[in-house]
Formats: structure tokens, C-alpha cells, sequence
């Protein structure tokens, strides 16, 4: 089938079958006029998609920035302010916190633009136009190429496109493909790198709930945080300096203080990471039975040790509240996933859909040719890969986990580089810094405990062949012969103590890559990776190139056959705009989700002095007196809401727009039971979790007395 056709019955798909699927899909903004603007309107919306995505005058797209490239932030004021999750802001203000001044603890607010505190690594980018590239990138692909040749016609056509690519001197772009890579599209950015920490409430505010609530409903988490975009002076894209200008935006948003009611229309506008909603069953089942439980118990192990760590030292609590956080935030979600496939029965459900398409392929002819063995193909090629899969994930999790060896992937980078005479003190300076950066957050001992865990547990689960030679006819459960090894490891290698590691930096460039090498730690880390490397990669990448074939010939399949379905590309961190309403849910027997929560549930929930759930004296004075301000609704006040929006990671910070495009809350969750909306969308039970942007204001204006900031901004 060639692509043209796919494209032909595509968009006529995408006209034809709007009601099947309410609320599913992340919907390219561009796009929106042709394909979802009827249907958007009939469920409440005011707007035009020309007011939500236009290249010729100010729409809503030129207030939405993707945010460090892992979330969504948009601008609430002419003055480049910024309003995205607390959680999105996490390492910047763990960044500027210190044992004096505890920002995560106790907040953080600028009272003038000279207290705004710069942060080197941020960055907010603005899409400024979509183009479809499909022709283009596609010329000369044959369906019989393989994926090695299919890829290298597509990187030459690419790169052909690249200079002819209107764009300023200042901006940049970028190309993605979609429909597993039947569609190409560029995106032409404009990226500003001075970003300033404006505003953040508590931890007790910000991140209230912590891991228990994480993914959960009812939640109450002010999960919001601010900052600002600077400019030079003209307004353009600058590196930091203190005379740069607050940016002055094409478009700002306008806040509704008034919320919403159930059954009111919503809208999320930002850029969701990753979702695989046209999977073959038999990758669900990878999920449920393969890779996710192994994922899940290493990170389970991870996570009780610096847990135990964290609560007994503040300064251990500061260096790891965000990589914690991090790490906590996929454990859980993962959990989430594979009770929701389980409960929505979401692996019979595609079974079904699968029988449904194999039917009709077999009653055709040309289909049957074409598609008849897609199915029993892609269950084979799974079958095959997941052993290697789980070995996969248990390698990776081990190092990622294991700070020590995930170090020591940071110097196996620089080390060609060192061995280079003219880039070596380039190099150097680069390593040093990644050095400097590790060790500001790091604790061996705890480190060292979550080591002897993790090796433990690859030689539990890995075969021999896998194994590190030091621990070759090692009799597995042993585990002396272990935390020995690694409490040596600890004491000896230069990569465990940050005197020792900067010690060594100072030998002679000859020295220093052969001392690097040397080391314990990195001699464990290759010779893990080499025996990986041998026995799993290859065959890993193999079969895995095939199925990315087979699947994307499923892909078309599915959306020549499927008539009755609509088809959407999956997220992969571009620009999305999703739709629903307000709404509750019964995700599970005798269980009912209602929409609003409000700050008589924090009090509810209140425990002195805990790590999850303790509660600032102002708030609780505040709410003693019902000192709502101008925020409140009938003597209480909103903190968070529910709504059928599909979202996903990404989508963290994303404004959650009512039908008049104003904002009325920000995304920040999504319910426990609708995880599995990556793999399988389920409208019924699959919720996103926002807060309320009353509560925000509440809190910068009556909590943390920063009202100047509220007068910058549009309020209705």
C-alpha cells in the first residue's frame, strides 16, 4: 500500500467517525479546523481552531512552551510570567535550596524581578509553525527496503529539506514522524533559555500527599509553581544577563476565577511524551507479564532504601527529593498500568478488536494477500523477544538505579573525548562539571545499600552468561560474597567519593584515561554492559527493527480496514490538544470519583508533622477563618478537579482551558485507574487531575502575600 493512500484514507477516516470515541485523542493543533472543530463546538467550546492554532496572528498556541523539553508551562501575563506543576519545577528549586535556605520546605517567592533566580539548564520553547513534510521525507521509500535502508532514505531526505527551511536566524526546528512513521511533520521553534524561578509554594503545598496520593483521586496538591521568561532587547532569544527584559508575548491567557461545573466542556493544551495506542495484544501482554513487574520490583527495592535514608537525614532528604520523586513517579504509574489493563480488560478488549480485523482481512482477497499474516506475525516476533525484553529492562534498571554505575555511563562519554590532545581539556572541563553536578545530590552509603540490593537481584534473575565475572559460580542467594564486594567497591573506587574523583582529575591527560578505566566501578559497569552487550543486544535489535516494520505495516492496515475507527498519531512530545469535560467516574464496584475536592479534605488528611501530609500553620489559619478572598466559592475553597481529558507525561503543567479558551485550572495527574490510557485509552474510567487555578491564586495571594504577582495577570 503506498503512502499516499494511507494519507487519502486517513483524513477521510479522521472526517467519518468523530462520535465513536469521546474524548480520546491528542489532536495536532494545525489540524483541528479540518478535523475536530464541529465536534469540539458541540461539546461546549466558543472558539474557532483558528483561535487555537494560527501561523498569521496571535492564537492560544503562542502561549503554550514546552518546558525544559519534559513539560508544558504557559504564559499568564504580558510580562513572560509562567505557571507550570511544582513537580515540573522540582530540580530548580532543589537546585537553589540549601540547609539555610530551604526552598522545597518552605517556599519560595520573589517579592521584586531582582530576587528571580536564573537557572542555566531551563529553557521554554514556543512552536511557531507546523509543517507537513510527508512527501518529502518519504521520497524514494519502497515497501521492499529493509529498516536499516527505509532509515538511511529518509535521514538523506531530511537532511535535504533542512536548507531550504524557512525560518529567523533565531529559530530552530525540528522532524518527528507519526503513525509509526507513515507521516512526517516539522516544527519550526523558538527557543529562550533565560528562565527564572519566580514562585513556589511548600512542599506542603506543592507536593502535598507525596507518593501516597501520587496518581491518585481525590487529590489535594497545589502542584503549581512560577517563572519567568527574560529577552534580550529586542525581545528575541538571549543567554542570560542581568540586562535582559522580561519577554513581551504574542499571547498571554486570561484566568477564569469562575471554574466549572460537571459536564462543562475542557480543553489541555501541551506537549504529551509517549503513548502506543495501536499495539497488538501481544504487546499488552509484554507489559502485564514481561517487562513492567521486573521494573517495578527493582524501583520497589530502590525506593524503601532511600526512603529510609531520607527520613532520617535532612541533608539526605534535600540531595534525593527529586530524583526520588522521579523515580517514585514511573514505579507507581507502572503499578497503576497493569492493575488498569487488568481491570478495564483491556487485553481481551484488543483480542477482540484483533478477531474483528482478521475477520475482514480474511473475507478479502487483496487484504488477506496484503495483511493476512500481520497478527500471527507480531504474536511471534513477541513471543521471541520477551525473555530478551525483561533481560533488557533488568539490565538497564539495575544501572539506572545504582548511581555509582550510572556515573560511571557519564565517564565511558567523555572518555573518547579525553584521549583526544586537542578536545581533552574541552573534555575535561565537561566532566568536571557532570562531576560536580553528581555529587552535589549524592550519598554513597545510600547508594551503596541500594547496590547490594540490585546485584543481589540481577543474580537472581539474569542467567550466568550475564553475570559479572567477580561473581562467575557465585551460588545464587549468597548474598556475603556480595555486600562484601560492594562495600570494597564503595571504599575504593574514586567515583564514590568526590575528593578521591577530583583528586584523580588532576593527572596527566596519558593518566587519567587509564586510571578512569581502572576503577573498580567502571571495570564492573563494562564488564555488565560487554556481556550484555554480546549476548542481548543484537538479537534484541533484530527482532525488535522487525517488529517496528510489522507494526507500521499493521498501522496502515488498521486504518484501511478499520473504517468505523478513529485514528489519531500517537504523543511523542510535540505540540497536542486534547478535549472533554468535566465529569466523576465508578472505576471500580461500589466506588464513585466525584469532580471537585476542596481544602476541607487537606485538613482531613493533616498529619502533623508527616512527610506526606503535614499542612503550614498559615493555611491552616487561613482556612480556620475562612479567609477565602475573592477565591472561594460559598465559603469553600476548590483545590482540585476531574475531567475526561486524554493525557499523558508531558502534559504535566498543561493549562486546562474552559470553551473560551481561558484558564481555569492546570494539569498536573491523572486518576490511578486510567495509568493504562498510554496503551489503551479507556473514556470511561480514564480521568486527568488538575488544579484548580482559584486555589493557585489563593495561595500566591492570601498564602504567600505575592498578590503583585496576581495583579499581573488577566483575571475575569
Amino acid at each position: 500500500m503506498k503512502t499516499s493512500k494511507f494519507l487519502q484514507l486517513l483524513l477521510v477516516l479522521l472526517f467519518a467517525s468523530f462520535r465513536l470515541y469521546a474524548n480520546e485523542g491528542m489532536w495536532l493543533p494545525q489540524l483541528l479546523g479540518q478535523l475536530n472543530e464541529k465536534e469540539m463546538k458541540a461539546m461546549g467550546m466558543k472558539l474557532s481552531a483558528k483561535d487555537i492554532y494560527s501561523i498569521n496572528q496571535g492564537s492560544l498556541k503562542d502561549a503554550i512552551v514546552s518546558f525544559g523539553g519534559f513539560c508544558t508551562a504557559e504564559i499568564i501575563s504580558e510580562e513572560g510570567l509562567l505557571l507550570t506543576n511544582h513537580h515540573c519545577g522540582y530540580s530548580a528549586i532543589q537546585s537553589h535550596t540549601t540547609l539555610q535556605n530551604n526552598y522545597l520546605a518552605n517556599g519560595f517567592w520573589a517579592m521584586t524581578r531582582e530576587q528571580e533566580l536564573p537557572n542555566p539548564t531551563l529553557f521554554a520553547t514556543f512552536i511557531i509553525r507546523i509543517d507537513d513534510v510527508t512527501t518529502a521525507v518519504l521520497n524514494g521509500v519502497t515497501a521492499s527496503m529493509t529498516e536499516p535502508e527505509r532509515q538511511s532514505v529518509i535521514d538523506k531526505n531530511i537532511n535535504g529539506i533542512r536548507p531550504g527551511v524557512v525560518k529567523e536566524s533565531y529559530q530552530d526546528f525540528f522532524i518527528r514522524p507519526f503513525f509509526e512513521g507513515n507521516k512526517y511533520f516539522l516544527f519550526v521553534t523558538e527557543t529562550y533559555r533565560d528562565v527564572r524561578l519566580v514562585g513556589a509554594p511548600p512542599s506542603d503545598i506543592g507536593k502535598f500527599g507525596a507518593d501516597t496520593d501520587n496518581w491518585m483521586w481525590p487529590r489535594h496538591t497545589g502542584d503549581f509553581s512560577m517563572f519567568r521568561i527574560y529577552a534580550g532587547p529586542d525581545n528575541k532569544p538571549a543567554a542570560y544577563s542581568k540586562e535582559n527584559k522580561p519577554y513581551k508575548p504574542k499571547r498571554s491567557l486570561t484566568i477564569n476565577t469562575k471554574g466549572l461545573k460537571d459536564g462543562d466542556f475542557t480543553m489541555v493544551f501541551g506537549f504529551p511524551g509517549r503513548t502506543q495506542q495501536y499495539l497488538p495484544s501481544a504487546a499488552l501482554e509484554q507489559t502485564l507479564a514481561f517487562t513492567n513487574p521486573f521494573k517495578i520490583e527493582i524501583r520497589d527495592k530502590s525506593l524503601k532504601t532511600i526512603d529510609g535514608f531520607m527520613r532520617t537525614d535532612e541533608k539526605v532528604k534535600i540531595q534525593y527529593a527529586s530524583k526520588y520523586a522521579t523515580t517514585a513517579n514511573s514505579w507507581k504509574k507502572w503499578i497503576g498500568e497493569v492493575q488498569g489493563l487488568q481491570f478495564s480488560k483491556g487485553i481481551e478488549k484488543r483480542q477482540a478488536y484483533e478477531k474483528t480485523f482478521q475477520q475482514r482481512v480474511d473475507a478479502n482477497p487483496q487484504w488477506k494477500t496484503e495483511y493476512g499474516n500481520l497478527l500471527p506475525r507480531l504474536t511471534d516476533l513477541y513471543e521471541q523477544i520477551n525473555p530478551l525484553a525483561k533481560e533488557r529492562d533488568i539490565f538497564t534498571e539495575t544501572i539506572l538505579q545504582t548511581e555509582l554505575l550510572r556515573f560511571g555511563t557519564i565517564m565511558n562519554r567523555h572518555l573518547p573525548g579525553l584521549a583526544n590532545t586537542q578536545q581533552y581539556e574541552e573534555e575535561k572541563n565537561k566532566l568536571l562539571n557532570s562531576a560536580r553536578t553528581f555529587f552535589r545530590d549524592y550519598n554513597p552509603a545510600a547508594d551503596g545499600e541500594v547496590a547490594k540490593l540490585l546485584l543481589v537481584n540481577y543474580l537472581e534473575k539474569m542467567p550466568e552468561k550475564l553475570w559479572p565475572a567477580v561473581f562467575t559460580g557465585l551460588e545464587k542467594g549468597n548474598k556475603k560474597p556480595i555486600d562484601d564486594f560492594v562495600a570494597n567497591l564503595y571504599k575504593s573506587s574514586a567515583l564514590a567519593e568526590e575528593a578521591r574523583f577530583m583528586k584523580m582529575m588532576e593527572l596527566q591527560p596519558a593518566e587519567l584515561g587509564k586510571a578512569l578505566m581502572n576503577d573498580p566501578a567502571m571495570q564492573l559497569l563494562n564488564d555488565i554492559q560487554v556481556r550484555y552487550s554480546k549476548e542481548n543486544q543484537g538479537k534484541l535489535n533484530t527482532l525488535q527493527a522487525e517488529i517496528n516494520r510489522t507494526q507500521r505495516i499493521y498501522m496502515q492496515a488498521q486504518v484501511e480496514i478499520m473504517k468505523e475507527r478513529k485514528f489519531y498519531p500517537d504523543a511523542n512530545s510535540t505540540l497536542r490538544v486534547t478535549y472533554g469535560k468535566v465529569e466523576g467516574t465508578e472505576p471500580r464496584d461500589g466506588i464513585l470519583y466525584k469532580t471537585y475536592t476542596y481544602l476541607d479534605g487537606v485538613m482531613e488528611k493533616y498529619k502533623p508533622g508527616d512527610y506526606e501530609f503535614n499542612v503550614p500553620e498559615k493555611l491552616i489559619d487561613l482556612y480556620k477563618n475562612k479567609d477565602y478572598g475573592r477565591y472561594g466559592v460559598n465559603g469553600r475553597m476548590p483545590v482540585c478537579f476531574i475531567a475526561s481529558n486524554h493525557t499523558t507525561g508531558g502534559n504535566s503543567g498543561s493549562p486546562a482551558l474552559d470553551g473560551n479558551g481561558y484558564l481555569v485550572g492546570l494539569n498536573f495527574d491523572r486518576a490511578w485507574e486510567g495509568t493504562m490510557s498510554d496503551l489503551n485509552y479507556d473514556a470511561a474510567i480514564c480521568r486527568n487531575i488538575m488544579v484548580d487555578i482559584r486555589f493557585v491564586l489563593f495561595i500566591i495571594d492570601k498564602f504567600a502575600g505575592a498578590g503583585h504577582l496576581v495583579k499581573e495577570m488577566k483575571l475575569l
